[in-house]
Order: structure tokens, then C-alpha cells, then sequence
């Protein structure tokens, strides 16, 4: 159950950058609000990335310095530490849980922002879109979950569909056109959930994630992990979510 709190807030738009907030129905988003537990249940990488695909992969959120991303693999290397598919974030940076922004500052010469927290950001959606645009054939018409509790406007007059923890109002557009939010704001929130009409994969994020992550077929996540501009790592439907 979403239960967090209200403010006031601008009418959310019938458009979301160029995609449209549907409110007439919510049955495309149908096959991800009928999943059981052990499906893909709250915490798990099924919950958040679509259950029943055959393989997934996780794309940790690049941390930064002076503006410019930097990977998990090259902290790992500046600490001493490996990076792994299921890695957390406050184990790479040395903290616990409490204090996932780490020390002020970052590592002198290596970070000075945290990996970025929430939705897809979009240097990594960027990177993302051609790389999946590979592996659908209906690019051009894709369905997308947007949680309904961030901040910035009222989606109260749209229907939402329910996923692990979390409930969404549904919007359509392109593939191309999943970074579009951010012409509306630059601070916009991608999309939390993307996934094509033909339904070949599911790429999932969400507003406490330090990641991405993708469930699609073997030869995606190869693709994925291939990818020059992207950071990814293969996982299962039920590790655990950072």
C-alpha cells in the first residue's frame, strides 16, 4: 500500500513529456498486477522488472564527479573492492544502510555525488533505448508505470494499477520517447516501469533504487551486458533489489 503523505501539488498534464496519461483503462498493465509472490514479490528483481522472463540484469545508477558519471566498476577499483552483480551500494562505498549518501564529499578524486537514487536516470535511459529498441518489434508503442507519489503533480484523476509496494498510473507513447519527461522538467522522473506492446521485456526501477534493472530474453541480457555505454550485471528474478 502507497501510503505516502500528501502536498499540495500542480494538476498532473495529460502528457507526460510526449507521453500520454492514459485514463481510459488499465489493461495493458494487466499481466504485472496478476503476478503471484513467487512471481516476483516486493524487494525481488521479478517484483520490479515484470515476472516470467527467461533472463534479467541489473544497470547500477552511475555515481559522479564534477558532473561526469562514474561507474561502480571503477569505485570498486579506487576501493579495493569487486563489484559483483549483487553488490549493494553502501558495501562499495564502506557505510551501512542509514547512511547510503556516504561521507561529504564522496572520494577526493573519484565521486562527489552518490550513485543517483530513484527512477532511470536519463544518461543511462539514453544508452538504454537503442539497445532495447533491438530486441521488440512494436518500439513505436510501448506502455509505461509512473508511481503516482512523486512530488511534483496530482495524478489523483487518473486510474493506477498496483505493483509490489508501489501504484502507478499508466501512460503510452515510444520507446525513443521515455527520456521526454524531461523537456516538461529537467528534474523530472523517468518512468519507473517500461515495457513494449509485444511485451519482450520489462525494464523496472523505483523511487528508493540505486538501479535498474531489466527482465527480457538471453539474448538481450547478452546484448545489455555488451553495450559500451551501459554498466551491467546478470541477476535472477529473486535476488534482492538495491
Amino acid at each position: 500500500m502507497d501510503d505516502a503523505p500528501r502536498v499540495d501539488r500542480d494538476a498532473a498534464p495529460d502528457h507526460y513529456g510526449r507521453l500520454r496519461v492514459r485514463a481510459d483503462g488499465l489493461g495493458p498493465a494487466r499481466w504485472l498486477t496478476e503476478r503471484t509472490e513467487a512471481e516476483g514479490g516486493f524487494g525481488r528483481v521479478a517484483g520490479v522488472s515484470g515476472p516470467g522472463f527467461a533472463a534479467y540484469a541489473r544497470l547500477p545508477h552511475p555515481a559522479a564527479l564534477d558532473g561526469r558519471p562514474v561507474r561502480w566498476a571503477d569505485l570498486g577499483a579506487a576501493y579495493g573492492r569487486p563489484v559483483g552483480p549483487r553488490t549493494r551500494w553502501h558495501e562499495l562505498i564502506g557505510t551501512d544502510m542509514d547512511h547510503r549518501s556516504g561521507p561529504d564529499g564522496g572520494l577526493p578524486g573519484v565521486w562527489d555525488e552518490p550513485a543517483a537514487e530513484g527512477p532511470t536516470p536519463p544518461e543511462v535511459a539514453r544508452a538504454l533505448i537503442p539497445v532495447l529498441a533491438r530486441h521488440t518489434a512494436t518500439a513505436g508503442s510501448c506502455w509505461f508505470g509512473l508511481w503516482h507519489g512523486y512530488g511534483r503533480w496530482d495524478f489523483g484523476r487518473f486510474p493506477v494499477f498496483s505493483t509490489p509496494g508501489r501504484e502507478e498510473v499508466l501512460l503510452s507513447g515510444a520507446l525513443e520517447d521515455a527520456v521526454s519527461p524531461v523537456e516538461l522538467d529537467e528534474f523530472a522522473e523517468l518512468p519507473d516501469l517500461w515495457w513494449p506492446e509485444d511485451r519482450a521485456w520489462c525494464v523496472g526501477g523505483d523511487v528508493d533504487l540505486v538501479s535498474t534493472y531489466v527482465g527480457g530474453s538471453p539474448e538481450l541480457i547478452a546484448d545489455l551486458l555488451a553495450a559500451p555505454g551501459l554498466e551491467a550485471y546478470p541477476v535472477g528474478p529473486r535476488d534482492l533489489l538495491d
